[in-house]
């Protein structure tokens, strides 16, 4: 499972102009998942992505996490993330998971992250989404759960 963090200090998610899911200050993340990935895997970056310490605290240090700081999540399956571009001019997408496999650990993220207290709101699987934010720092972080 492989996740693209970015600290925001807003973000939102259309489909076909209607607004799916928006957040304040907190995190967008975009959320691929493999053929082997499981609930263990998804468990483990729910629990990474709350405790992140990357929000400034009152020195200014990147001492704080979302937990912390009270942030909200904007989660985005995205199985290019998975997308293999070593060879050739079109990327390759055999190691992202088939659609019911991936919709069903990336729910089981989304339900860990909202059973810690995390606002998540989401964009819609499977679907080609407009996705707006305005990077803090910028901050953008890549975790695999691997």
């Amino acid at each position: 499972m492989r996740l693209v963090i970015q600290r925001s200090k807003e973000a939102k998610v259309t489909v076909d102009g209607k607004t799916t899911g928006s957040i304040n200050k907190g995190f967008v993340i975009l959320v691929g998942v493999t053929h082997d990935d499981t609930e263990k895997d998804a468990a483990f970056l729910a629990e990474k992505a709350a405790n992140l310490r990357v929000f400034e605290d009152e020195a200014g240090k990147m001492n704080l996490s979302l937990l912390d700081v009270r942030g909200e999540i904007l989660s985005v399956s995205q199985f290019t993330l998975y997308g293999d571009c070593r060879k050739g001019r079109r990327p390759n997408f055999m190691d992202a998971a088939k659609p019911d496999h991936a919709e069903t650990v990336y729910e089981s993220f989304n339900t860990f992250l909202a059973e810690k207290g995390i606002k998540v709101e989401t964009g819609v699987f499977g679907a080609m989404m407009d996705v707006q934010l305005t990077n803090d720092g910028p901050v953008t972080l890549i975790i695999d759960s691997k």
